[in-house]
């Protein structure tokens, strides 16, 4: 059993299917459906991810830090070890953030990024030293589009 998105930059399958390719060891797996970490966000923030006939930019965190943001969009954020949000320019910019999404202990910050960047930055710190890992993802949306 694996925790993660498969579907979405996870290298679980990627490795499966190379362990067999190697036809050293014969063995059979199945990938079961579940909630996806995006769809916990949208669930813990109550939002959809993306505006009317607006599509969603899914990247990672080096992604961001060298493209920025993709004007017209909504930007979901997954693997993103460095707070990449906190080099985002502009003052105009909304982020819905959470750790440990679907979890007893899900944590879950939303707000201006320019007012709440330090705390999520300093929040996920503290978590990922208590607990030893930290798995987290955010939504960013520049402002003027409606929730």
């Amino acid at each position: 059993l694996v925790w993660g998105d498969p579907s979405l930059y996870d290298s679980t399958l990627r490795i499966v299917e190379r362990v067999l390719e190697r036809e050293r060891i014969q063995f059979e797996y199945e990938v079961i459906p579940g909630v996806t970490s995006a769809q916990a966000l949208a669930a813990a923030h109550r939002i959809v991810l993306h505006e009317i006939g607006e599509p969603l930019h899914i990247t990672t965190g080096r992604r961001l830090r060298e493209e920025g943001l993709v004007p017209g969009q909504s930007t979901l954020v997954m693997l993103d070890g460095e707070c990449s949000f906190t080099q985002v320019p502009g003052d105009d910019v909304y982020i819905w953030w959470g750790a440990y999404l679907g979890m007893p202990d899900e944590v879950i910050v939303e707000g201006p990024l320019r007012v709440v960047e330090g705390r999520i930055a300093r929040r996920r710190a503290a978590l990922r030293e208590a607990k030893g890992w930290i798995m987290d993802i955010y939504l960013l949306r520049q402002a003027g589009a409606a929730r």
